[in-house]
């Protein structure tokens, strides 16, 4: 590839100082956002990148119509139960948001969802909201809290048009589609109704986009009324509001990224305090489930005291105790499963659960005479190598069924209701992928790289049989934070990868959560440096297994993902022709070292404190990926995207990022959404376009289609 001239940012050194050492940062004056200079200079970055890949636009638009002639663009969702009605969203060719309505049960032993058809009309529908309405006159449209009250009468909903994740919080009347004068500016998702509707919670963020205030107002009165319920002083813990399944008890929900805490009020009524369940410890995460078993009212306890990969125990609720030693075991701790969630029905519990590197779910039922004793976990059995499976919609206490979601790289994703007492399970719906396609002609299997350290890393990879022997091109994925797992899963744009015969890869590297917590502990603080390792490990094999060679080889990472790709772009710049970094963590330690910045103080549990801790302040800056750019290497091409207006990674990180690669001399790109957030563009065909945008250009880079 060949470029025009670049832009070339000034140098206006501004001065960083910590633990005696003074770093003079050139860029930095591309943080103010509201600075003229700035946007231009984002600007003419734009309008370099767009003149760079201008061959590619011909690609671009066969990319997105692929993805679209693939696409079932008119369709609805399975419905889900809750109430009197089923709800259920539809999607309408051409038009880019989604329609959520609901249709009422036929009777209240109705567990059967209707057969919906797109063509057919739905007797007794309602609109509930229709985002292609609500979106008219914004460029960027995003619904953060969606309830509806428990008699069916109204709707709360939140809107953000910015892409600040600051949502607009309002209540229609269902019945008559009428805007309720209560407006609520400036609140985080997921807020909800009282089980009696009269009241609404909410939470705020401060300065620092922590949702750290959760407030009740009641429905009908000034906003300036509302009554402060938490405000959480520890910067580094967040805070939300939920219901349990049961409908018993209000659930204020407080944590940092390594410890928690649950406080709960009766639901019956919303003006009660709310008591805590065991106080916070350092360290110690726990979730709540409210269950009912052999008759005793009982909370579930999912705990890591002592117990790495989480146990499950019991406590009542009226006296929880303060900790495990209080409680009484479920399920025991192993060192073989990470225990993730347990929910809790009227008949059954349903367990989520991780082993050797997959997610698993099974479930446990209840009688009228079950004891704790009784409870064992009856696994589901899938027949893939490599595969995804997790919890759907499961709103209902009284539901005789669990929700699962089902999918891998080549089987598109499913929806199944499982019996408990029987094991059935009946498909739902499974995404229909159009133009032909047969999961038949892909493969896809597991490969284990060795670390440095001679750790085992997993690899997941898929490809489209086509006879080749030897090497293909291949996009190695990679992520690596905060426990988050990427798992396989089938996705309609990547065919446009695979049918042009590239492989795509993930590299299950350490600080996500795929082989347990402890795969997440050793890949963050002081031992950050093995999720870079790890994935440079996984490059070199997947090299030295004859799979594919570095001069056809792309890596990809979007967010902590971006940080990994800044990392191993710096650690191993030979061993990838490019690479693809979406809203990318790059100026790390500059942004942990300022509290004042979002979410900061939470990321100390995650990365370490930089600012009070020289050792972490020397083991950050020796990795971060802005200040480790390198002199005299060869770098591989690279395409950084970002949005002005994300408030997790400030766009700054990339723009710095890239005016100090082009110090050196790399073929580097920024493209900036100037109307976007942390998750990019809103609507489906502008996601569509933005993909295909980056499919083409790694596609170039990997030289296998002509533009």
């Amino acid at each position: 590839m060949t470029y025009p001239e670049p832009p070339v940012a000034a140098k206006r050194p501004t001065p960083r100082e910590h633990h005696g050492d003074v770093f003079e940062d050139p860029y930095e004056w591309l943080r103010d956002k509201e600075s003229p200079e700035v946007i231009a200079h984002l600007e003419e970055e734009n309008d370099f990148t767009e003149a760079s890949t201008a061959h590619l636009e011909g690609l671009r638009g066969r990319i997105f119509e692929e993805i679209k002639a693939r696409t079932l663009e008119t369709d609805l969702s399975v419905p889900v139960r809750e109430g009197d009605h089923w709800y259920y969203s539809r999607s309408f060719e051409g038009k880019e948001y989604g329609v959520h309505c609901r249709a009422p049960i036929s009777s209240p032993d109705d567990w059967t969802p209707p057969e919906l058809d797109a063509d057919t009309e739905v007797p007794g529908e309602e609109i509930l909201l229709d985002g292609n309405v609500e979106s008219a006159g914004h460029e960027f449209f995003r619904i953060g809290s969606f309830d509806v009250s428990r008699d069916g009468a109204r709707l709360l909903y939140g809107v953000d048009t910015e892409g600040d994740e600051r949502y607009l919080l309002r209540i229609r009347e269902l019945a008559t589609g009428r805007e309720l004068e209560d407006e609520i500016p400036g609140t985080f998702s997921g807020a909800i109704f009282s089980p009696d509707g009269r009241f609404v919670f909410y939470s705020t963020v401060d300065d620092a986009w922590r949702p750290d205030t959760i407030w009740r107002h009641e429905v009908g009165t000034p906003v300036s009324e509302d009554v402060v319920v938490h405000h959480e002083d520890d910067e580094r813990f967040w805070g939300g509001i939920g219901l349990t399944r049961s409908g018993e008890y209000l659930v204020i929900g407080l944590g940092s990224s390594v410890t928690s805490e649950y406080r709960i009020a009766p639901a019956s009524d919303p003006t009660a305090e709310f008591h805590v369940v065991w106080p916070r410890s350092e360290g110690v995460e726990y979730s709540i489930e409210h269950a009912i078993i052999g008759g005793e009212s009982v909370l579930l306890v999912l705990h890591n005291s002592d117990a790495p990969n989480f146990e499950l125990v019991s406590v009542s609720p009226d006296a929880p105790g303060s900790g495990p030693a209080d409680a009484t075991v479920v399920v025991a701790h192993s060192t073989e499963r990470r225990l993730e969630a347990v929910d809790a029905f009227a008949h059954h519990l349903a367990f989520s659960y991780r082993r050797d590197g997959l997610t698993q779910v099974g479930t446990a039922v209840l009688d009228a005479d079950s004891t704790i004793a009784d409870i064992t976990i009856d696994e589901f059995a899938f027949d893939e190598p490599l595969y995804s499976v997790g919890f759907g919609g499961n709103p209902e206490w009284e539901q005789p069924t669990l929700r699962i979601g089902y999918g891998s790289f080549v089987t598109p994703s499913s929806v199944f209701d499982c019996d408990v007492r029987t094991g059935e399970r009946t498909l739902l719906k499974q995404q229909q992928v159009l133009g032909g396609y047969d999961p038949a002609d892909y493969e896809q299997s597991r490969e284990w790289a060795v670390a440095e350290d001679g750790t085992r890393v997993p690899i997941s990879l898929v490809w489209k049989k086509d006879g080749r022997s030897g090497t293909r091109p291949f996009l190695l994925y990679g992520y690596g934070s905060y426990e988050s797992s990427i798992d396989p899963a089938l996705s309609i744009a990547r065919l446009s990868l695979l049918d042009r015969g590239a492989g795509f890869a993930i590299a299950h590297v350490r600080g996500g959560g795929e082989l347990g917590r402890a795969w997440y502990e050793d890949g963050k603080l002081l031992t950050k440096k093995n999720s870079f390792t790890d994935f440079v490990a996984c490059a070199r094999h997947l090299v030295a297994a004859g799979i594919t060679r570095p001069d056809t080889l792309v890596a990809e990472g979007g967010s902590a993902g971006g940080l990994l790709m800044g990392a191993v772009a710096n650690l191993a710049p030979d061993a990838f022709a490019g690479i693809h970094a979406a809203v990318p963590f790059v100026d790390a330690l500059t942004t942990i070292l300022d509290p004042s910045l979002p979410l900061t103080v939470i990321e100390w549990d995650e990365w370490g404190d930089p600012l009070h801790d020289a050792d972490v302040y020397a083991y950050m800056k020796s990795y971060t990926p802005y200040e480790n750019v390198r002199e005299g290497v060869e770098y591989p091409h690279i395409l950084a995207t970002t949005s002005l207006n994300d408030t997790r990674v400030y766009y700054v990180e990339p723009a710095k990022w890239v005016a100090r690669l082009r110090e050196v001399g790399a073929p580097v790109l920024l493209k900036t959404e100037m109307v976007a957030g942390h998750g990019g563009v809103s609507g489906r065909y502008a996601q569509w376009r933005e993909r295909a945008f980056e499919l083409a250009w790694i596609l170039d880079v990997l030289v296998l289609e002509a533009a």
